[in-house]
């Protein structure tokens, strides 16, 4: 096999093209909305010019010409009613020429053949050159296989291995990464190639190819070498070939036929329709959709295929050698145009100005590059010069359209030359993923001799511009926020694709309509933070008496607008509205307004109120909202003594802030009984408009609670001793916050003198249990169990009374009675568990031995005791007091999990014992390491208890300790008579040997008895 040949020419350097090809996109055939100063002349002129160029410039390929900007308008009036009607679609798709090396690389060449996979082209051209691309034009890899035009190429999945095939007679099939390559020469020129699903994983490499010889020969790699198998013949040329995993579809002058690879059978032949043109004019195009659908685009017609197996009794009734598949034609349908590509419509699809007419689902759709043919076809036989002579072929469209036909939108490309070229120039294909930088989803090439064009959705700044030109403000400003930078500052003006240019457009159409509320809701959106356009619209709605419109939208910090308009809001709310009024004044901040200004209005206003009196009438309610404003303006001004009458009068709850606070608890430590009824009608209010979350808190309790120092607590309960609920409220209050608190004062807690005894204070405690029993039993254990100060006796009494068996328990066991209270749990309560947590609390093995007792003829206690045996009851102790033939459900579990968990104790003693164990010895190998290692010492290191350099003279005894202290022997209390001795006798000692020096050292620890005289003297605080 003879490899592919490489180019030896020049490397092409990559450029961008300075015109971006959006301008040469007309949607639906109509003139472009924008263009450059230079292009804004005439547009026919432009045409024409551009025509003539081409004329000349028909058979230079290096030649380039100036994009055309216009469609013509002659067809403007002829087709003036349709445009009308679809002027109300935003278009779908946005059009760019592809830069980079590309242009440079098709001025000296023409494309031919295009594919794509993952995020790479492959571009064959007339010259028989491959080049390798990537989606921003830039060239990866070019190479020479073929002599001449390269008429198809395909990618295999992996991009590695690309096929081409040319009329030079040669099909090839180069590898991108490595020198593998394959070749087959027809001798005849070949139109088509196509490689098997996953060729570069597969060992067969097999791939078919076919054309003017009029055979479909399938090549594959076997032991012995290659194999060629001839599929199909003697029906023309084969024109194309498209495969999918085990199905090849291909199309010759006769129609399609379907061959499979499993079974080797052809399963289907589809007929080419009979009125159409020459098949080399206008090329057929396969697609395939999936794995069962087939697209078929040939001339102006279009087929859609649908492949599905055979049904098994079809399959058994009929002849052995039917094929597998069924072929089923699922839609047909002709066109008013020649199709040069077809691929299934993946982009989105355009948004109608009509939300009704919307769809809940897309309908699926193709998405079809369109040719109108420039001359009659079928008369090629005419002698008429005129007519012989070839016309100007018109701009290809990119059409989308449904399965039935039906054309959704058109968009008429401006591709260079596209007069010359005819409709098998072209060629559509599909990019699979996001492979564009700065974009989502698929996108689509298209290619001509000159131009490779990118199809992809609209951007979101050209989706902005297109809703605000109709008047689709709300979306417009929804997706213009949601816009970058980036996209706002791109080309055109920015401030027309600024939130706040198209909301203030947006706000002065909906005021023209009379929409204020509308206008009013997007003025947040528009104004934010800029106070004169805020001002600005404010007085326009004033001005168009809808002030109270915008006033819920106005701004009162970040923000904050001159005092005057907030002014002009609350006059207004006291004419119109004044609950609002109210609201406003409670809601805004005060520092934005003149609050004296506003105190003067309105008490001028509720002086000329017919029910402003101070009389304990209720007030009219204009009057109760007017007092209730200047309250809170006084209060917010500071003028406390003038808000709190207005409180008072209204009975507002308010009374216990301002009493909070500025302090004012001396006013009321003499009006307890009354503020607390006064609150007691704020929480049944409360409880009975449903605000359930509130009802149970006392505010004028927790007001007497937390200031005991300015409100005594002598005094509270002295007020309140004829009220025994709101007495248990303010003592279970006291009790709450500090369980002593109340205890000083239990004598006063009954309606006797201060001066009782002892005994009578002791019964007034008991009266507290009797509170706590009466208004919150549920709470009496809590409070039994945190208070010490009640009479047990008296406490038990009263439970006894009422009949509550838990706090009798209790109580017994505070008294010491705990057989008794154990009596209680078991036969009244029948509580194992309670039983068995009491024993434990009281550690009291007699009680045990009851317990244990009790249990022995009741099951469920046995069982109870063996589900929580521990330290307190030993399990063997249980079970021998088990009777025989005593039934106890539960029992094999409950001796399965006691052994479970002694195993599992023995076995956490056994590992914290082996990790005792290691660490100890850790750490005595890291003393014994720190205190054994060497000391390095310096000649000029001195003694820390004179200063002096340890080695003032070689006689010098030194002591060194196991902290790495040393010192001079002379400097340490006790060591003065060894020291004394010869300094020779004092050598002789220390070098004599090994014996010698242990006994020395023993007679210096002797001498020595604190141990390092350094360590003990800073313990000692005499030593820095």
């Amino acid at each position: 096999m003879a490899d592919a040949a490489p180019i030896d020419g020049p490397v092409l350097d990559p450029w961008q093209d300075p015109h971006p090809f959006s301008s040469d996109v007309l949607p639906n055939g109509s003139n472009p909305s924008e263009s450059v100063d230079s292009e804004n002349a005439t547009q026919e002129s432009e045409s024409g010019e551009d025509e003539s160029e081409s004329r000349e410039k028909d058979d230079d390929e290096e030649g380039e010409e100036d994009d055309v900007e216009g469609e013509g308008e002659e067809d403007e009036g002829e087709d003036e009613d349709d445009y009308e009607d679809e002027e109300e679609d935003e278009p779908t798709l946005k059009y760019e020429r592809m830069g980079g090396a590309v242009n440079d690389l098709l001025k000296k060449d023409s494309a031919s053949a295009l594919a794509v996979s993952n995020k790479l082209l492959a571009l064959g051209t007339h010259n028989g050159i491959v080049h390798i691309v990537d989606l921003t034009g830039k060239r990866i890899k070019s190479y020479k296989p073929h002599q001449a035009s390269v008429s198809d190429a395909e990618f295999d999945s992996t991009a590695d291995f690309v096929a081409t095939a040319s009329i030079d007679g040669q099909a090839v099939i180069q590898s991108l990464s490595t020198h593998e390559s394959y070749m087959v020469d027809m001798k005849r020129p070949i139109r088509t190639v196509a490689l098997e699903p996953n060729f570069a994983k597969k060992s067969t490499r097999s791939f078919v190819c076919g054309g003017m010889a009029g055979t479909l020969v399938l090549r594959e790699k076997g032991w012995l070498g290659h194999k060629e198998t001839v599929l199909h013949s003697g029906e023309g040329p084969v024109w194309h070939v498209r495969w999918r995993e085990h199905l090849i579809a291909w199309a010759n002058d006769s129609g399609v036929r379907i061959y499979d690879t499993q079974s080797q059978m052809r399963i289907t032949f589809i007929e080419r329709p009979a009125d159409s043109p020459r098949a080399d004019l206008f090329k057929c195009t396969l697609y395939w959709q999936d794995d069962t659908t087939l697209l078929i685009a040939w001339a102006d017609h279009i087929k859609i295929a649908h492949i599905r197996e055979r049904s098994p009794t079809a399959a058994a009734s009929g002849s052995s050698n039917q094929p597998p598949f069924i072929v089923e034609i699922t839609a047909a349908f002709q066109l008013d145009c020649m199709i040069s590509g077809i691929v299934s419509n993946s982009l989105s699809m355009p948004r109608s100005l009509d939300t009704s007419s919307v769809q809940d689902e897309p309908l699926p759709s193709f998405l079809i590059l369109a040719y109108q043919t420039p001359d009659t076809y079928g008369d090629e036989m005419t002698e008429d010069r005129t007519r012989q002579a070839r016309k100007t072929a018109e701009r290809p469209e990119l059409r989308i359209i449904t399965h039935t036909g039906e054309e959704l939108s058109a968009d008429a490309l401006g591709v260079t030359n596209y007069q010359a070229w005819s409709c098998n120039d072209y060629v559509m294909a599909e990019v699979d993923g996001p492979n564009l930088p700065g974009t989502s989803g698929r996108c689509h090439i298209v290619i001509s001799p000159k131009d490779i064009v990118i199809v992809r959705p609209r951007d979101r700044k050209d989706h902005v511009l297109w809703l605000v030109e109709h008047q689709r403000y709300d979306e417009a400003l929804e997706e213009v926020e949601k816009l970058d930078e980036n996209e706002c500052s791109a080309e055109g003006d920015q401030s027309e694709i600024s939130p706040i240019a198209i909301g203030e457009r947006y706000i002065r159409h909906l005021v023209a309509e009379g929409n204020f509320a509308k206008a009013a809701s997007l003025c947040p959106r528009v104004c934010s933070t800029d106070i004169e356009r805020w001002e600005n619209w404010i007085f326009v709605f004033a001005q168009s008496q809808q002030l109270q419109t915008i006033i819920p939208h106005v701004p009162t910090e970040a923000p904050q607008l001159d005092h005057l308009v907030y002014e002009m809001i609350l006059a207004h709310f006291l004419v119109h509205d004044r609950q609002s009024l109210m609201r406003t004044i409670k809601e805004w901040p005060k520092s934005i307004y003149d609050i004296s200004t506003v105190i003067v209005a309105v008490h001028a206003e509720l002086e000329r109120s017919p029910s402003s009196s101070t009389s304990k009438s209720l007030p009219a309610p204009d009057a109760v909202i007017l007092m209730e404003c200047l309250a809170e303006l006084y209060t917010a001004n500071r003028q406390y003594g003038k808000a709190l009458p207005f409180f008072l009068r209204l009975r507002r709850q308010n009374v216990f802030e301002l009493i909070r606070e500025h302090n004012l608890f001396t006013d009321v430590k003499d009006q307890v009984l009354l503020l607390i009824e006064f609150d007691q009608e704020l929480l049944e209010r409360r409880k009975q408009e449903g605000a359930e979350g509130e009802a149970t808190s006392s505010e004028a309790i927790a007001l007497l609670v937390d200031h005991i120092h300015s409100i005594p607590i002598v005094r509270v309960v002295q007020q309140l001793r004829d009220r025994p609920f709101y007495l248990f409220l303010y003592l279970d209050a006291l009790f709450k916050k500090d369980s002593q608190l109340g205890s000083e004062f239990a004598d006063l807690q009954v309606n006797s003198p201060v001066d009782k005894s002892l005994n009578a204070c002791c019964i007034d405690v008991h009266l507290q249990v009797t509170l706590f029993a009466e208004f919150a039993t549920h709470r009496l254990i809590d409070y039994l169990r945190a208070s010490t100060s009640y009479n047990l006796e008296a406490a038990y009494n009263e439970c006894k009374n009422r009949d509550l068996v838990n706090e009798m328990v209790f109580l017994l066991g505070r008294m010491g009675n705990n057989k008794k209270a154990l009596t209680l749990i078991i036969e009244r309560l029948g509580d194992v568990h309670m039983a068995i947590e009491f024993a434990k609390e009281q550690s009291d093995d007699d009680l045990w031995e009851d317990l244990l007792k009790y249990s022995e003829t009741r099951p469920t206690f046995i069982r109870g005791l063996l589900e929580n045996v521990g330290a307190e009851i030993d399990p063997i102790r249980l079970i021998r007091r088990i009777k025989n033939g005593l039934e106890i459900p539960g029992l094999k579990e409950a001796l399965i999990k006691i052994l479970h968990d002694f195993h599992l104790q023995i076995s956490l003693m056994e590992g914290c014992q082996t990790i005792l164990n290691g660490d100890s010895s850790d750490l005595a190998k890291t003393r014994s390491k720190g205190q054994n290692s060497g000391f390095f010492m310096k000649s000029r290191t001195i003694c820390v208890l004179c200063t002096e350099p340890l080695q003032r003279s070689p006689q010098d005894l030194l002591l060194l300790f196991l902290c790495h202290h040393v010192v001079h022997a002379s400097c340490v209390d006790g060591m003065t008579d060894i020291y004394s001795e010869e300094p020779s006798e004092s050598i002789n000692v220390l070098v004599s040997g090994v014996s010698a020096k242990i006994a020395f050292a023993s007679v210096v620890r002797a001498k020595i008895p604190q141990g390092c005289p350094v360590c003990y003297r800073r313990s000692e605080g005499n030593l820095m």
